[in-house]
């Protein structure tokens, strides 16, 4: 998936939005970044000072002058200390602020993002965007104002001195700066995309690793530990790679600012030495002017050694908006309405639908109607479109044309998340999150009480098993469930659409994995919570659906037979094919 790329002026107009709420924050770090930089200024002046009057006439050196001096650098040293403890310490939490904000705005719009973002982006590439990548910011928030404002007071403060003392001089020192400048920012090119580079490729490692954990069943049962482990090693060696691209290119950064950091010392050496010779400058000029010319090079050394920092920032903050600049494909209409109370009748109108990011065409002209507390199931051959027509009622898909409607109104007329309230799900693959059984059940009504959770999980044939754990109701299940048998996990889903209560409810192989006694327990609650609501049943075991209002069989090519199980029966055609196909292998 190709990725949008932000020029660094755009990058960093993008992120002053975050600084908007802590601007007193920012200004008085300024401030007091100001202050740290009069102090270090201030020193060069004062050694000028009793060093031109020791040599113009000793007798004039006073202990007075000497410790007036000294008293002068003594409260400009402690006004020093305490703006540099706010610098350091309020400062950062700026810096940690603006982090903490913008991850929550990435998490945010994550979810809002529909199914094909996640179907396209590696899960270790979104962490390593909203973890790693903001890590950096803290730093880049707090010092990239401070650094180049402290760099700016000094250069302009340096020069104007520098020019007092000698303006040919200073001249000529100052050329080296734009032509350090050229070199500094075409070298930083690179390390732009160096940077970039390392990022995806710690994604990359990130998803691997996830990859394989995740799977490490599917990797022991196969014995393929070695093919995992050369694969990561793989990945280890490019990142590897990468970083020494990134190394080589600093070592040319800082090469570079050495080699014109002695010329221009070269400079003030021969220039200064002839200027002292010919007496243009006094000696104590002369250390004066060694010694600003060696904060003014430091200056620009910091710049340079921060420049690492700032295109780690830079790459963070770009990874960031792309995230933020995905497209929202799923969202409410503007004059969208909440729905209240539906009644649950579903219909399609000339509904087809191609999957946006491969194109590939699932439904054309599709109409179905389904009447409210209906129960209807779908079966027919995998890639039918079964699941999708499913994941098209809640809007996790939109329509590429025609309509689906609720109640007579387009789903679109109302706001996703009422909709989604009223829509209760079992899929196939089942998700259980980290956490109790309770807390996963009680995730399908947050705010339910004890008493509910565990009358959910009766009516779902779940309770029985769950008092059998341990620790009850509040079992670890382990990230994914892992911790349970896959009927349990499944049985655990269904509670949670028990105490949802939804009037329309959507079952993709919701008994695909269970026993036959607990398919037995389960059927029985799904009849009586399908009881006055509209029920989608996707299922490969026909016999559980028998009793169903009416069946689809879905191919291809749309809805190719429809009607009650002893009606398909007798017309002896796909259905009574996949039946009795379906009894042959028992």
């Amino acid at each position: 998936m190709m990725e949008k790329t932000y020029t660094t002026k755009e990058l960093g107009r993008r992120f002053l939005y975050y600084f908007r709420p802590y601007r007193a924050t920012l200004a008085l770090d300024l401030v007091c970044a100001l202050l740290t930089t009069l102090c270090e200024i201030a020193l060069p002046l004062l050694i000028r000072q009793i060093t031109n009057t020791a040599l113009a006439d000793v007798t004039l050196l006073s202990a007075r002058m000497i410790l007036g001096s000294a008293s002068v650098y003594f409260l400009l040293r402690i006004v020093d200390c305490v703006a540099n403890y706010y610098m350091a310490n309020i400062g950062h939490v700026m810096g940690a602020r603006i982090e903490t904000d913008m991850r929550r705005d990435a998490y945010a719009h994550l979810q809002q993002l529909s199914h094909t973002y996640f179907n396209n982006t590696k899960v270790g590439q979104i962490m390593g965007r909203i973890t790693n990548d903001l890590f950096d910011v803290t730093e880049f928030a707090h010092h990239c104002p401070e650094e180049f404002f402290i760099a700016a007071v000094k250069i302009a403060f340096s020069f104007a001195i520098l020019a007092k003392i000698n303006v040919p001089l200073t001249v000529l020192v100052f050329l080296f700066v734009p032509l350090m400048t050229i070199v500094c920012m075409k070298i930083n090119r690179y390390v732009k995309k160096a940077f970039a580079s390392q990022r995806h490729q710690i994604g990359e490692l990130n998803a691997r690793i996830e990859d394989s954990l995740l799977g490490q069943k599917v990797v022991k049962a196969f014995a393929n530990e070695e093919m995992e482990t050369a694969r990561f090693e793989k990945g280890n060696q490019e990142f590897l790679e990468i970083k020494k691209m990134s190394y080589r290119l600093m070592g040319y950064f800082s090469t570079s600012t050495r080699f014109f950091d002695g010329l221009m010392y070269l400079t003030v050496l021969i220039g200064g030495g002839f200027s002292l010779m010919d007496g243009r400058i006094l000696p104590g000029d002369m250390v004066a002017y060694v010694l600003y010319v060696t904060t003014l090079l430091a200056t620009i050394r910091r710049i340079i050694e921060f420049a690492e920092q700032f295109q780690r920032g830079m790459t963070g903050i770009e990874r960031f908006l792309q995230i933020m600049d995905a497209d929202i494909e799923i969202f409410d209409e503007p004059d969208a309405v909440i729905l209240q109370h539906p009644q649950g009748e579903i219909s399609f109108h000339d509904v087809s639908f191609e999957y946006p990011d491969d194109h590939n065409q699932v439904f054309r002209n599709l109409n179905l109607t389904i009447k409210a507390g209906e129960r209807v199931a779908i079966v027919g051959p995998s890639g039918g479109g079964k699941t999708t027509l499913c994941n098209l009622i809640p809007r996790f898909y939109d329509v590429t044309k025609g309509d689906i409607c609720l109640d007579g109104k387009n789903i679109r007329s109302y706001t996703l998340r009422s909709l989604r309230q009223n829509i209760g799900v079992v899929q196939q693959d089942v998700y259980l999150f980290s956490g109790t059984v309770y807390e996963n059940i009680a995730y399908g009504r947050p705010g339910a009480s004890r008493e509910e959770v565990e009358e959910a999980a009766g009516r779902a044939g779940a309770d029985g098993f769950i008092k059998m754990l341990k620790n009850g109701y509040d079992t670890y299940v382990g990230e994914r469930g892992v911790k349970l048998s896959g009927g349990q996990k499944q049985r655990i889903s269904i509670a949670r659409v028990f105490l949802k209560n939804p009037p329309v409810i959507l079952l993709d192989e919701a008994t695909s994995a269970l026993d036959n006694e607990s398919e037995y327990e389960v059927a029985r609650s799904l009849e009586e919570l399908a009881r006055g609501r509209t029920t989608l049943i996707i299922a490969h075991r026909l016999s559980s659906i028998r009793s169903c209002d009416r069946i689809l069989v879905l191919t291809q090519d749309g809805i190719a037979e429809e009607g009650s199980h002893e009606t398909l029966m007798k017309k002896r055609g796909l259905y009574c094919h996949f039946y009795e196909m379906a009894n042959t292998w028992k």
